[in-house]
């Protein structure tokens, strides 16, 4: 390991450190009560708010409350339920066929590994990983959505554009016991303080192990 590895690597652990010091109870935000929830909920979470996520799923999880539901469920009637969470005929259809391969697959239950998992439709990796970290607590790789990769790329951690690098950079950085976890330190601190447009640097808690920072605060004149 070269002196930028072992100064990345500390670097990483000092982030460790202070994320689980300002978010000690970060979890999953979406709402759940068991795999198949999380499982539905999550494709619903594609390119949509995990507010608005949890704002549908009490209907739909009143009217579908097992695999068989969401098999037998009309194509129209599951696109209305789902209708404002966007791309909403694509993930009704996924949802409705990975319970068809759940029941003929599955024995109607939500595998429990990485390859099972995101051979469903609509699934892949970063599904399967959100899934199998929360409702099953095994950890097999690192959550990777729009919020992780953006505080990835700034925090320095990783110069990959794509998510299965950028998850594959963070894997070594990081101890196994923590990929959970991570996840949730990285997106809670993207939606509170490390935003898209206009981070809040000023005030962040991670600002002196930021790179970027300073390019931040020099734009707003700080």
């Amino acid at each position: 390991m070269n002196k930028k590895e072992i100064s990345l690597h500390k670097r990483a652990e000092a982030l460790r450190k202070k994320l689980s010091f300002v978010y000690p109870d970060a979890y999953c935000e979406l709402d759940y009560k068991n795999p198949l929830q999380l499982l539905v909920a999550t494709i619903l979470s594609a390119q949509c708010t995990d507010v608005r996520v949890n704002k549908v799923t009490p209907l739909l999880f009143q009217r579908c409350q097992n695999v068989q539901d969401y098999a037998d469920i009309s194509q129209q009637e599951l696109e209305t339920i789902i209708h404002s969470t966007g791309f909403f005929r694509n993930k009704a259809t996924a949802i409705r066929k990975t319970a068809i391969v759940l029941l003929s697959m599955h024995q109607g239950i939500v595998p429990k590994s990485l390859e099972e998992l995101s051979a469903l439709p609509g699934v892949g990796r970063k599904t399967a990983n959100v899934v199998l970290s929360n409702a099953f607590h095994t950890h097999e790789g690192i959550v990777v959505d729009t919020h992780v990769k953006r505080l990835a790329l700034r925090l320095g951690l990783t110069s990959e554009e794509q998510p299965v690098k950028i998850e594959q950079d963070l894997m070594k950085l990081f101890k196994k016991k923590d990929w959970g976890i991570l996840s949730h330190w990285l997106i809670w601190h993207g939606r509170r303080r490390c935003r898209a447009r206009n981070p809040d640097c000023y005030n962040c808690e991670l600002h002196s192990l930021c790179p970027s920072a300073e390019k931040f605060l020099t734009k707003i004149g700080l």
